[in-house]
C-alpha cells in the first residue's frame, strides 16, 4: 500500500486564526481553550493521516512580517514547492479597515504557488465573522468575493443553499 503525501499550507498574517483553526479541526481543542495559544514562530509542520494512505504534510507558517517576508524570500522554494493546497486565512476585522498589507501577503503567496505549484488549490477562509457588528455582515459577506473577482484572483461560485 503506497502513502500518499499532501504538503497543505497555512497562510496568513498573524492573528488570523491559523493556529486557532488547526488546533479545533485536528486536535479537538474547544474554541475558549484556543485563547491560550501564542504566537506561531517560523513554520509548525505535522503530520495528519487522513482518509487511510493520505497524510497531510500540515505547515502552518508564521503571519508576523519577518516570517511573511522571508516565507516569500529567500524561503520562497521550500515553502511553495510540491503544494498540494493552500488556506489562506483572512481575519475579516483588518479586512474592514482597508488594511493592504494582507492583501499584498495573499496577492505573493498566490504567484509563489503559481510559480512553484501550479496544480494546487487555492482557499480563502474569511474568519472572525462573528466578531463584525451583525448590521454589517451581509456588506462584508457581499463585497469580499466581489473583491477577489475584481481583482481577478479568480472566480467565485455562488453558494445555493440557504
Amino acid at each position: 500500500m503506497t502513502q500518499l503525501k499532501r504538503k497543505f499550507l497555512l497562510m496568513g498574517k498573524s492573528g488570523a486564526g491559523k493556529t486557532s483553526m488547526r488546533s479545533i479541526v485536528f486536535a479537538n481543542y474547544v474554541p475558549r481553550d484556543t485563547e491560550r495559544l501564542g504566537a506561531t514562530v517560523d513554520v509548525e509542520r505535522s503530520h495528519i493521516r487522513f482518509l487511510g494512505d493520505l497524510v497531510l504534510s500540515l505547515w502552518d507558517c508564521g503571519g508576523q512580517d519577518m516570517y511573511m517576508d522571508n516565507f516569500l524570500g529567500a524561503q520562497r522554494d521550500n515553502i511553495f514547492d510540491d503544494v498540494g493546497a493552500m488556506i489562506y486565512v483572512f481575519d475579516v476585522q483588518f479586512l474592514t479597515k482597508n488594511d493592504t498589507k494582507d492583501w499584498n501577503y495573499f496577492r505573493n503567496c498566490v504567484e509563489s504557488i503559481a510559480a512553484k505549484s501550479p496544480q494546487a488549490k487555492i482557499f480563502c477562509l474569511f474568519h472572525k465573522m462573528d466578531l463584525i457588528h451583525e448590521a454589517k455582515r451581509d456588506a462584508v459577506r457581499f463585497a469580499l468575493p466581489h473583491f477577489l473577482m475584481r481583482e481577478g484572483w479568480w472566480r467565485v461560485s455562488q453558494d445555493k443553499t440557504p
